[in-house]
């Protein structure tokens, strides 16, 4: 049986799930393109499934969107049990950092849970999110160092730290070990109509 969550689909998931977005709101391509700052030939070739975005990717497509993440994965039912790389990871194409989305709530304020690991003097820098967005980041293991609008922040194991997300920010491991992370990201605007949460997740 073939697994879901490899590589080949995930791509598939996003890019179905990205058109269902763009017919809902009656966007064409051009202006879905230009209003994600990502090229149409690139937007096409995830929308047809014959590319498998990376995470930089796929964050910018659903900043430009004004969408959770989990909006373009569709990764959990109501009742399911996450475990450790069972489900869905991505990265970047040096997989320096890696993240699987765990769950988001049903609500129409919504949050997404993430699993993250950042390999060791790894840096991953995210560009920032909308408005609202508040992350909160837990290490569970290694240590991390998340700079801010210029602000260099330490955490050490067990630590927590809670940032605006609407800013660009950077997670750096400055260790020769392997950093394990939990995310919360919290969403303070409604989430409305079906271009969100589709039916049919798993």
């Amino acid at each position: 049986m073939e697994n879901p969550w490899e590589e080949k689909h995930i791509g598939k998931r996003v890019g179905a799930n990205l058109r269902k977005i763009r017919v809902h709101r009656g966007l064409s391509m051009e202006a879905l393109a230009r209003q994600i700052g990502i090229s149409k030939v690139t937007l096409l070739k995830i929308e047809n499934g014959e590319a498998n975005p990376t995470l930089s990717v796929i964050w910018k497509i659903a900043n430009g969107l004004s969408v959770p993440v989990t909006a373009l994965l569709s990764v959990e039912t109501d009742v399911a049990v996450s475990r450790k790389r069972e489900g869905i990871v991505l990265s970047d194409p040096d997989e320096m950092f890696v993240v699987e989305p765990v769950f988001r709530s049903h609500q129409p304020h919504v949050f997404e849970l993430y699993r993250g690991y950042l390999q060791p003097h790894g840096t991953y820098r995210s560009e920032a999110h909308p408005h609202g967005v508040v992350e909160f980041v837990t290490v569970m293991s290694g240590r991390l160092d998340v700079e801010i609008d210029g602000e260099r922040y330490q955490l050490y194991e067990h630590d927590v730290i809670r940032f605006n997300g609407d800013i660009p920010h950077q997670y750096i491991n400055p260790s020769s070990s392997p950093t394990v992370l939990h995310f919360v990201i919290t969403y303070d605007q409604p989430v409305t109509g079906k271009s969100v949460w589709f039916e049919g997740s798993v």
